[in-house]
């Protein structure tokens, strides 16, 4: 929550300012920094932005790689130098013509910019710890949203902070070993990811849609990350305990960090969903249903939040979560005890029975969840 939020906020509290004005207020601020940021042209051009950003970077990644074997350690520095130099400097150079390009050019230079730091300790043959070129990129990434305001940089350091975070545990911990903390922290942050977004009358922007985004695809990959560590059992070579107790606080307090963040508040749906995914790691490799029951409860949790905080997004995504539930169900512990054609006359009733009840149930839930919050 920006300053200026924050004071609308105490305003409205003392009786200062109306609420319809207060929210009238962070709706143009909201366009306006949209506008600033480029978010407001039309969908062909921020595809196009996108695509050429990506597309640029690919090929001026692949034209170091064609000539890096034939360049000295010299000319291989400056050559990193000048392409995260180049990025930046093009994207100060077009800010007051053209901001959206300018936003593009930052993002691809800060993209850059983790190449360069793993290019220069090659180059320069510096000690291996491959996270902390991780923990200079996510540096770069935050000065770079501190500096510019920009989402791409927001988003990166979102991105970039937590595989930090991941390797050095990941180090730290032996691999199999600490596999079930790190899964349980990235499906929490997930969780936070997706809090950034309060009810409809909250403020709002584009660095939390992004966040939005950025959980809402993590979550469902990071809840099957959970149910795979089923396998790694507790007999495993553990670190000592001090570490494991060091990681498993990491791992349930940055989410439920991120949150009061996002929200000065910590909502008891993240509370309850953060420990929801720490108790997935409990599951038994033997225990399949005990694993669906898990799913589903998480799916149903999050239409619950989404109901609740009046997010219809969160109960797509749970809807979506608990469909793949009863598919992964069905084909793993029904299909087997049936044959060939009864299994697939069920697997097609379940697609059309159980997609229509499931979209008529979907449909009511997101009417309820997208009515104003009183």
């Amino acid at each position: 929550m920006s300053g200026w939020d924050g004071r609308l906020t105490r305003w409205v509290e003392a009786g200062l300012l109306e609420r319809g004005a207060a929210d009238r207020i962070r709706a143009w601020e909201a366009a306006a920094g949209a506008e600033r940021e480029g978010l407001s042209a039309g969908w062909p051009v921020r595809l196009a932005l996108g695509l050429g950003g990506l597309l640029l970077s690919a090929g001026v990644l692949l034209f170091v790689a064609a000539h890096w074997d034939t360049l000295s350690p010299t000319a291989r520095f400056a050559l990193v130098l000048a392409t995260v130099a180049g990025f930046h400097l093009g994207g100060a150079g077009s800010a007051d013509r053209w901001p959206s390009l300018a936003t593009t050019l930052h993002a691809c230079g800060t993209v850059a910019l983790g190449g360069g730091i793993f290019l220069s300790g090659q180059i320069f043959n510096l000690r291996e710890h491959w996270p902390a070129g991780l923990l200079l990129w996510a540096a770069g990434a935050g000065l770079g949203w501190r500096l510019l305001r920009q989402w791409p940089q927001a988003m990166l350091a979102a991105l970039v902070t937590p595989a930090w975070l991941a390797g050095e545990w990941s180090v730290a911990s032996g691999g199999l070993a600490g596999e079930k903390v790190l899964a349980a922290g990235l499906l929490g942050l997930a969780i936070a990811y997706l809090a950034a977004r309060p009810a409809p009358t909250g403020s709002d922007g584009p660095v939390r849609r992004a966040l939005v985004w950025i959980g809402g695809l993590g979550l469902i990959p990071t809840a099957v990350l959970v149910l795979g560590t089923s396998h790694v059992g507790w007999r495993a070579p553990l670190p000592p305990a001090g570490g494991l107790l060091l990681g498993w606080l990491v791992a349930l307090g940055v989410p439920l960090a991120v949150s009061w963040a996002l929200r000065r508040a910590i909502p008891p749906f993240v509370v309850g969903l953060v420990a929801w995914a720490a108790a997935g790691t409990l599951l038994a490799r033997e225990a399949d249903v005990v694993a669906y029951g898990w799913s589903a409860g998480l799916a149903v949790g999050l239409i619950a939040w989404g109901v609740a905080e009046h997010r219809a997004e969160r109960v797509n995504l749970g809807v979506a979560g608990f469909a793949l539930t009863v598919l992964a169900f069905y084909s793993s512990n029904v299909m087997d005890r049936l044959g060939r054609s009864a299994s697939l006359v069920g697997l097609g009733l379940l697609f059309l029975g159980g997609g229509w009840l499931l979209e008529r149930a979907r449909r009511r839930l997101v009417a309820r969840a997208t009515e104003p919050a009183r």
